[in-house]
C-alpha cells in the first residue's frame, strides 16, 4: 500500500475559550483544512508558529505544506503603512510563515497558499497587496463581492488563465469559489504568474515553478478537491521532476 504523503498546515496562534477555559492563548486552526488534506489522500499535521530559523527543518520533515488563512499581513513587510482597515496583529506568525514559503521554495516543497497564504507568497517573492480592496474595485460595475457576510463566505466566479497549472487543474472558462477577503495582490512577486482572475480585474490565483500555487479563495470551504489533489500528487512526483526556485531575499523585520 502507498503510503500517505504528509502535508504542514500553518496556524495561527491567539487566545480561545473552550470547556472550563475561559481563556488561554492556543494554537488555532479550522478543522476544515486538516479535513480537505484528509479527503485528498494525506495526513495533515499544523505548524503553529515557531522561530523562523527552525523553518528549514521542519519543512524538510515535510512532503508537502498548505500556508493557511487567516490575518492581514504586516504591511511593513511589503514598506507600506497600515491601512485603516488592515488588521495584522500576528507578527511571529508573519514571520514564521514567510521562513516556511522561503524554505519550501529553496526546497522545491510542493506548496499551496489559501487567501492570506496566497498574500504572503506574494510578499515574500517581493511583490505587494492592495491593503482594501473597495478603495480599489470603486464603482467599476464588474465588480464582485469578495468578502460575504459576518461569518459566512462569500462566492463568486474566478477565471484561470489558459496555459497555466491552474488551468490544467480547473479547465472550466469559471469556477465559483468560496471567498473572504479585502485584500489582494497589487504588484506580483518575482517568478510568479497571475493565473486568475475575477470578473473585476483581482487576481485570485498565482503560481510560481514546480507546484508552486496560491488561491485567493477558500478551497476548504467548498466541494472541490481538485486543487487538494493536484497538491497530494505533486508531492509524490516532487523528487523526480521539481526544480527548486532560489529563496527571495529576507523580509524586513515587522
Amino acid at each position: 500500500m502507498t503510503s500517505r504523503p504528509v502535508i504542514g498546515i500553518s496556524t495561527c496562534l491567539t487566545d480561545a475559550a473552550w470547556g472550563r477555559w475561559d481563556s488561554m492563548r492556543s494554537v488555532l486552526l479550522s478543522e476544515r483544512y486538516p479535513a480537505l488534506i484528509r479527503a485528498a489522500g494525506a495526513i495533515a499535521v499544523m505548524l503553529p508558529p515557531d522561530a523562523p530559523e527552525h523553518a528549514a527543518a521542519a519543512v524538510a520533515r515535510l512532503d508537502g505544506l498548505v500556508i493557511s488563512g487567516g490575518e492581514d499581513v504586516t504591511p511593513a513587510l511589503y514598506g507600506e503603512s497600515a491601512h485603516e482597515k488592515t488588521v495584522a496583529n500576528a507578527p511571529e506568525r508573519d514571520l514564521w510563515e514567510a521562513a516556511l514559503i522561503r524554505a519550501a521554495l529553496a526546497a522545491g516543497t510542493p506548496l499551496l497558499g489559501i487567501c492570506r497564504g496566497m498574500q504572503l507568497l506574494n510578499v515574500v517573492c517581493g511583490g505587494s497587496l492592495v491593503q482594501h480592496l473597495p478603495d480599489v474595485l470603486g464603482t467599476n460595475p464588474d465588480a464582485v463581492s469578495h468578502i460575504g457576510e459576518v461569518g459566512e463566505y462569500g462566492r463568486h466566479a474566478v477565471r484561470p488563465v489558459a496555459g497555466t497549472l491552474l488551468a490544467d487543474l480547473l479547465p472550466e472558462p469559471e469556477v465559483v469559489v468560496p471567498t473572504f477577503h479585502h485584500q489582494a495582490v497589487a504588484r506580483l512577486g518575482e517568478g510568479l504568474t497571475a493565473c486568475a482572475h475575477a470578473a473585476d480585474g483581482t487576481v485570485e490565483a498565482v503560481e510560481g515553478a514546480g507546484f508552486t500555487l496560491g488561491v485567493q479563495w477558500h478551497p476548504e470551504q467548498g466541494e472541490d478537491l481538485r486543487i487538494a489533489r493536484a497538491l497530494v500528487n505533486a508531492t509524490r512526483l516532487a523528487p523526480l521532476g521539481t526544480t527548486p526556485t532560489a529563496p527571495p531575499a529576507a523580509l524586513p523585520t515587522a
